[in-house]
């Protein structure tokens, strides 16, 4: 799997309250097979992580939301936990960032409670996705088709339901990001 995603760009979505292993498990799995990963972020300096309910480690954020663009990246990822995605469903600069791919086409990943962020950005009607089995109703209640699976793949969206089902989540991301088209290099 090494160097598989050499040259392609990866921009990992969070704010403070993301679950730990959610983030910092694909970033190490892009990282391996090639990929450069940056966090972006609502505001600069660092976000904070947690392991369920308790405070993990801070995770240096690499770009800012006014900084990032759609453009740059060829995948989002979206880490679960529950407060940085619904933190992120109230930031319009998240959910435009997000919509950016959607409407380019660009493969997304999103785990646990990271899809939440996709109803906002318009992503899910008539999609077949997973996600921590509380988003049931609401993923259901914006068009898609929720099912409970270790890792769904619905075209260029990938989901998965929880720190459990990280690698095969991310082995999954790494094979849509290697079948998808790069994105096309511009200014920062």
């Amino acid at each position: 799997m090494a160097n598989i995603l050499n040259g392609r760009k990866v921009a990992v979505l969070a704010t403070d309250g993301f679950e730990q292993a959610e983030l910092v498990k694909p970033v190490e799995g892009l990282r391996a097979a090639g990929a450069e990963v940056e966090i972006v972020a609502p505001n600069a300096g660092k976000i904070q992580g947690y392991n369920h309910r308790e405070k993990g480690a801070a995770v240096a954020v690499d770009k800012t939301l006014a900084e990032a663009k759609p453009a740059q990246y060829d995948l989002l990822v979206l880490p679960g936990g529950v407060i940085s995605p619904d933190a992120l469903r109230l930031e319009p600069k998240a959910i435009a960032f997000v919509r950016g791919f959607v409407e380019a086409g660009k493969p997304i990943s999103a785990v646990c409670h990271g899809p939440w962020t996709l109803i906002d950005a318009g992503a899910v009607s008539g999609r077949k996705m997973t996600s921590w089995p509380s988003l049931k109703t609401d993923l259901a209640n914006a068009g898609a088709q929720w099912v409970d699976e270790e890792v769904v793949v619905d075209g260029t969206l990938v989901t998965s339901r929880k720190p459990d089902d990280l690698p095969v989540f991310i082995a999954k991301t790494v094979e849509v990001l290697a079948g998808a088209a790069p994105a096309v290099s511009t200014p920062a």
